[in-house]
């Protein structure tokens, strides 16, 4: 039956989303994995190793920090404390340039791709292969930014 099940999701044309405990199934079956890990919904590029690797390592310390005067305290992460925190800030405003330059570009070249011969095949598959890089690039970005945000808070 699972045999059955890998052939026909093999040919499935369109976007499924698999849940299930068979690691070696979700390798065979899926382009990309995500997990829950301590309580957040995270992509995991390394699939099922990265999984079982970030499950073995241990989970960071929960310290509680005073939001203000006579309010109670909220939980927040060790390894985003001071110098940590202030790094983190800078790499996601530094994604958030960079993920808006993309798309700008990305954008720029979909429009010049109107001005082309579109009997040029050639022309147009490199055109789109540099577009369809900077919408790659742009969405491993956009994947670092929402771990970031995350953790932020």
């Amino acid at each position: 039956m699972l045999a059955a099940m890998e052939e026909l999701l093999d040919s499935w044309p369109g976007t499924l989303l698999v849940v299930s405990h068979d690691r070696y199934f979700l390798e065979r079956v899926t382009d990309q994995q995500y997990a829950i890990l301590d309580g957040h919904f995270r992509h995991l590029p390394g699939g099922v190793d990265e999984y079982l690797r970030l499950r073995a390592a241990p989970t960071p310390v929960v310290e509680r920090a005073p939001k203000g005067p006579g309010e109670t305290s909220a939980p927040v992460a060790a390894a985003l404390i001071g110098s940590g925190l202030r790094a983190a800030q800078k790499e996601l405003a530094s994604l958030e340039r960079r993920i808006e330059r993309l798309q700008r570009q990305a954008s720029d070249a979909r429009v010049k791709l109107a001005d082309l011969d579109q009997s040029d095949y050639q022309l147009l598959a490199v055109e789109m292969a540099k577009i369809t890089a900077l919408d790659d690039e742009g969405s491993g970005l956009e994947e670092r930014w929402l771990e970031l945000s995350v953790l932020i808070g």
